[in-house]
């Protein structure tokens, strides 16, 4: 074959090491532990890569279409009753209602098959974010206060409950103004 070949991460790593095999650096055994693979399945790959070279690495189904895979006459019936009576549906609700007409359909399927057809575009529905208010413009005209029950003391003295209070202008403790 001329050019060059197109190896997955996976499939290059098993070159190095049954090349490495193959020069008597490595045996079989070791190689499998190298791969994570069993040894009967390490002399498997080996004894194709020994007979078909760095072509026998290549998995066996690439560019072959999936054997799930949907019939193309089917997916143009399906895209078509989607285009003529379920446009402004969902791919969800659409899948639903196809499947009423006769035509079972995974919701996934279908929305990858609109995607790649342009009919749907994936939108993301945002809640919108609350409007925050503006600060106060001076000091003390807005303080908001907190208590927090609990047993601050531990077994020493009775629960008691921890007050803050924040100005709302400078977003700020109160300073201890009795003493």
């Amino acid at each position: 074959m001329k050019g060059g070949l197109i190896m997955s991460q996976k499939e290059r790593e098993r070159l190095v090491v049954l090349s490495r095999i193959k020069s008597g650096e490595l045996s079989i055994k070791k190689g499998s532990v190298i791969l994570r693979i069993s040894y009967r399945h390490c002399r498997r790959v080996y004894r194709r890569y020994s007979l078909e070279g760095d072509i026998g690495l290549l998995h066996r189904s690439r560019g072959k279409p999936s054997n799930r895979s949907k019939n193309k006459i089917i997916r143009d019936k399906i895209m078509a009753r989607y285009s003529k009576r379920y446009e402004d549906f969902g791919p969800t609700l659409a899948s639903e209602k196809l499947e009423e007409d006769g035509y079972k359909i995974d919701h996934e399927t279908l929305r990858r098959w609109l995607i790649k057809a342009g009919l749907w575009q994936n939108r993301r529905r945002r809640k919108n974010h609350r409007n925050w208010r503006e600060r106060k413009a001076h000091f003390g005209e807005m303080v908001q206060m907190d208590g927090s029950h609990h047993a601050w003391f531990e077994e020493r003295g009775k629960k008691c409950c921890l007050m803050n209070m924040v100005d709302d202008a400078t977003v700020t403790g109160i300073p201890d103004i009795g003493n």
